[in-house]
């Protein structure tokens, strides 16, 4: 569950399009904050519930989705100046 990784976990998380690089920023009032990397450089908060599926992967969590689709395959593409 989401609510047992510490502030600071790296974890992929899905959005619309791919997967993305994030963390855990902050726990408030029953919610975990995740921080999301956007492939532009910006990033924008999310909040998920304490019991929100995570599955490990070796050693990185994945925040369950509702898509089929394999992260290994579709993950965003970051500014390759960087």
């Amino acid at each position: 569950m989401l609510g047992e990784l510490p502030v600071g976990s790296r974890l992929v998380v899905r959005s619309k399009a791919d997967w993305r690089h994030a963390s855990i920023s902050k726990r408030i009032e029953e919610k975990i904050v995740i921080t999301v990397c956007s492939p532009g450089g910006r990033t924008y908060r999310l909040r998920r519930e304490f019991d929100a599926g995570v599955m490990l992967n070796g050693p990185i969590a994945i925040l369950i989705a509702d898509l089929a689709d394999d992260w290994h395959t579709n993950l965003s593409s970051y500014d390759t100046r960087w």
